[in-house]
């Protein structure tokens, strides 16, 4: 534990691993979105999309976004986005809880399923047991959530790459032979980008760590190496489903399918509580910077957010995302991901290169 206690580490790491913890259940956890986004365009292609789009665009976008949060001291998004975009601010908030509420219902269908196919359990129970982990988690605070999400990310890269390993030692002849196909379908390139803008959008949820940052060179660094701690589970899962490329594209949840085709079933159950996991990490982290918003907010007026509140914030939004999980995992990824990466174009990452990057240029380091 002394070495997520360094400083290192907070400035360095600990932005990536927050990033990567954020995004994954959301991003690539069940493996459906790298299906959706790169998979679908072919081996090669959804390869080209993942590294020359999605990584460039990860850590140039988190570069700029944690020098200007570090530069203006926005560390919750209502700050940073009154800062960016002035009075027009409410405009990503409205997209960023349509976001929320899109990743906080996939979450909670694939803890309902991952429980019921793989445990025996109903299905409301992985999503009451998600909801009482995330609750403990905010009423807790800053500090535990800092310390959960860094250790489970490492537990995740450990697991990730014994699913590589296996994968190759498996089906190495089928991985070598999609990729040795040369497969590039048409638009690979607006895939990695659409992936990478939904993706983005978890970035608020990491303002809150961003504090431990100091300087420019920091805040920079962190961004850069944030994009690669970000995508690296990630590559590793795509090479080890590509050997059954295609007929691995309409499974609801790719991961499982391939560990069972493996025929290992400790890893299969080490990889279901490990992705239960990271449900808890991206409902925590997007939940919590909803309570820093709140907390920012009240604080303005001279109030502050009480400890009981914030379970109750946790509990109420996972209750309203339970209900939109109604609409299945597959069609909440293909359509409602695909839709709201416009949104954050427009109300984040354009403002953030334009206004933004003539903000930082203006004023000194």
């Amino acid at each position: 534990m002394f070495f997520f206690k360094s400083s290192v580490f907070k400035k360095y790491l600990l932005p990536g691993f927050v990033f990567q913890s954020v995004t994954i259940a959301g991003g690539y956890g069940t493996g459906r979105e790298l299906v959706e986004f790169f998979l679908n365009y072919g081996p090669i292609g959804g390869l080209l999309g993942m590294f020359l789009i999605t990584t460039l665009m990860w850590s140039f976008i988190l570069a700029i976004s944690f020098e200007f949060s570090r530069k203006f001291q926005a560390f919750d998004y209502r700050i940073f986005f009154q800062k960016l975009l002035g009075r027009f601010w409410f405009a990503f908030e409205i997209i960023y809880v349509v976001q929320l509420f899109l990743v906080l219902a996939v979450i909670g269908s694939a803890a309902g399923v991952i429980l019921r196919d793989n445990f025996g359990l109903p299905y409301i129970a992985g999503v009451m047991i998600m909801l009482l982990a995330v609750g403990f988690l905010t009423f807790k605070g800053k500090g535990l959530i800092e310390n959960f999400l860094s250790l489970w990310s490492l537990v995740l890269y450990l697991v990730y790459a014994a699913f590589f390993i296996v994968a190759l030692i498996k089906f190495g002849p089928a991985i070598q032979k999609s990729l040795s196909s040369g497969i590039i379908l048409p638009k690979w390139a607006l895939g990695g980008f659409k992936y990478a803008l939904y993706n983005l959008g978890t970035v608020p949820a990491v303002l809150f760590c961003l504090n431990h940052i100091e300087s420019r060179k920091e805040a920079i660094s962190a961004g850069l190496i944030g994009g690669l701690i970000g995508i690296i589970p990630g590559f590793l899962f795509f090479i080890a489903v590509i050997g059954h490329y295609p007929a691995v594209l309409p499974e609801e949840i790719p991961a499982v399918y391939l560990l069972q085709k493996a025929g290992i079933p400790v890893l299969l159950i080490a990889f279901q509580i490990v992705l239960f996991g990271t449900l808890i990490e991206t409902g925590t982290g997007f939940i919590h910077s909803v309570n820093e918003r709140i907390r920012s907010a009240l604080h303005a007026r001279g109030k502050d957010l009480s400890r009981w509140h914030r379970p109750l914030v946790a509990v109420i939004l996972l209750l309203i995302a339970f209900g939109l999980s109604t609409f299945g995992l597959v069609n909440l990824i293909a359509k409602g991901y695909g839709n709201a990466s416009w949104g954050f174009l427009i109300a984040y990452i354009i403002p953030l290169l334009t206004f933004g990057i003539y903000r930082l240029v203006k004023k000194p380091a």
